[in-house]
């Protein structure tokens, strides 16, 4: 397995640990983590600490070349805010877990020129399945339904 995936995994795993929604994400430069994180919506009461989010607000203030020349790994499909940070910081490449539970700003970030790679992992599958089952209150919170 890539080890940057297993990484979000691991980061995944951490948020369920604590009680969270298991999706975790991290941000790769030069093939090096700069910043990890996972979803903290439930850890800290908020509205935006996503995976993507947490992992970007951890690598801290990067100069702007930094960001397009990164690589952001996740375990669930980008949603539109995630995305738009994406976006906004010109990371060039996504490589998202899975997108069977949820599909994500995908088509977007390639419109804008995003590459966007898939690899369809059976944890990251079994995770939020799993997830989904036990916490349906908590997902359909999460993603506004």
């Amino acid at each position: 397995m890539d080890p940057f995936m297993q990484a979000a995994i691991e980061e995944a795993e951490q948020g369920l640990a604590e009680g969270g929604i298991p999706i975790g994400s991290v941000l790769v430069h030069n093939g090096k983590i700069i910043g990890r994180g996972h979803n903290r919506r439930v850890q800290k009461g908020s509205t935006t600490l996503h995976g993507e989010m947490d992992a970007l607000e951890n690598a801290g203030r990067l100069p702007a070349k930094v960001y397009r020349e990164c690589t952001i790994y996740t375990t669930l499909s980008p949603c539109p805010m995630c995305s738009g940070a994406i976006l906004l910081y010109g990371i060039p490449r996504v490589v998202v877990g899975e997108n069977r539970s949820f599909m994500g700003e995908e088509g977007h970030l390639r419109n804008r020129g995003v590459e966007v790679k898939v690899v369809d992992d059976a944890r990251c599958i079994e995770l939020m399945r799993g997830f989904m089952d036990a916490k349906p209150e908590l997902w359909n919170e999460d993603i506004g339904e």
